[in-house]
Parts: structure tokens; sequence; C-alpha cells
């Protein structure tokens, strides 16, 4: 039932900035646990960010290869996540997966526990 459909991807020259979105439909989305993967050409797919808001806080995980520089958030009214991408380099190149999880703990960062996957939206940082 749950929708999720990435858009924002595009080419950008290295130390340029991008923001990609996530929509979501079908479920309360601020309940929902949230996450960006990317999967780069013959790489297995990885953790990037995640969002999960409880109770009155709101934590993030962040991938060590990206941590400082992309952000990811969440408008809640809107049900929509963000990525923002910023120092972009050749190596963040890969397709972007928005997923999400029905609330049943905290963050969660392997690709194998989420239930809820986008298409994906392509992002390719020029040298």
């Amino acid at each position: 039932q749950v929708q999720l459909v990435e858009s924002g991807g595009g080419l950008v020259q290295a130390g340029g900035s991008l923001r990609i979105s996530c929509a979501a439909s079908g479920r309360t989305f601020s309940s929902y646990a949230m996450g960006w993967f990317r999967q780069g050409p013959g790489k297995e797919r990885e953790f990037v960010a995640a969002i999960r808001w409880i109770g009155e806080i709101t934590y993030y995980k962040y991938a060590d290869s990206v941590k400082g520089r992309f952000t990811i958030s969440r408008d809640n009214a809107k049900n929509t996540l963000y990525l923002q991408m910023n120092s972009l380099k050749p190596e963040d190149t890969a397709v972007y997966y928005c997923a999400a999880s029905p609330p049943a703990g905290g963050l969660i960062t392997t690709a194998g526990k989420y239930d809820y996957w986008g298409q994906g939206t392509q992002v390719t940082v020029s040298s």
C-alpha cells in the first residue's frame, strides 16, 4: 500500500550540491522509519542516511562516507523525505533509493529491514 517516489536526481559537477526528494503516500508518514540507500554500478546497495521520529525527538544516522556532507530531513506536512547532498564527489554517483518501514523500533540502517522502496533516482557526479 505504501508508495515511495524519488525525484530530483541529475548530473552535477564534483563539489556541487543536489537535493533529492521522496514523496510518500499510503500510510502515516511521520511514524515511519525512513532512509536513503544508494547503489552504484557493480556495487551492493549501501546505507546512506536514516531518520526516525520517536516521541519528541528526531533521530538521525549517516554513513561515515557522507557524514558532514549530506543531510536527511523530512517535511511531515508534505509527506516528503529529502536528502541534501553537498560537496559531491564522483564516488557518490549511484542510484539513490528511498526506503520506509512501519514503526517497530528505532533507526534502521540495514536494507533488509525496510519494507517499502521507491524506484530510485540517478545521481551522477562528474569529475
